[in-house]
């Protein structure tokens, strides 16, 4: 399934370098870090999605 995801300049930037490192194409360095993330247990999916959700309130309020 074809995602399509907005990333910050600096964000992007340091996600191409690292798939640049890794050799890997960026998309697949991609879904992999959200494979990872959705195979850890639920605990830890659950902290981590509420981090970001604070993190990125006002932004999602603003978009809303």
């Amino acid at each position: 399934m074809p995602l399509s995801i907005d990333l910050t300049d600096d964000t992007a930037k340091r996600l191409a370098a690292e798939a640049e490192r890794l050799n890997v194409p960026v998309a697949q360095l991609a879904a992999a870090a959200v494979r990872d993330l959705l195979a850890q247990p639920a605990a830890d999916f659950d902290q981590v999605a509420t981090r970001v959700l604070e993190k990125n309130r006002e932004l999602y309020q603003r978009l809303a």
